[in-house]
């Protein structure tokens, strides 16, 4: 159990593109460009990404099956994974924003305040 909360805030641009390439480094992959694919996720959480990763990954899975020779990951197919997703956070944030702003009197949820560039 934990005395205090702590906010950790979904990652930046920076943060996406190096999570990207660790959840892609031991697979095969054709040129990603993973500053194009860091740019369209703001918002997204961790998991949220290696939920795009996966889902190209099994579309190529199934590809592959189909077509009986393997490929490689694509720019193209994290893009087509990433139309299939929303980032997790915005529920979230819709929640924490409530929070803040009306059930604040402790201030334990200024930072997500600041984050979210409200005042109370």
């Amino acid at each position: 159990r934990f005395d205090r909360i702590i906010f950790v805030p979904p990652p930046d641009r920076h943060a996406r593109r190096a999570i990207l390439e660790i959840l892609l480094q031991d697979k095969p992959v054709e040129k990603i460009e993973y500053d194009k694919i860091a740019r369209k996720t703001e918002g997204f959480s961790g998991a949220d990404l290696k939920a795009i990763v996966d889902l190209a990954v099994e579309a190529k899975l199934s590809e592959a099956m189909r077509a009986g020779h393997p490929g490689a990951i694509t720019t193209g197919d994290l893009l087509t994974s990433l139309k299939r997703l929303t980032p997790t956070t915005k529920e979230w944030f819709a929640t924490a924003r409530n929070y803040a702003l009306y059930a604040n009197q402790s201030g334990i949820y200024d930072e997500i305040l600041a984050f979210l560039k409200l005042t109370r």
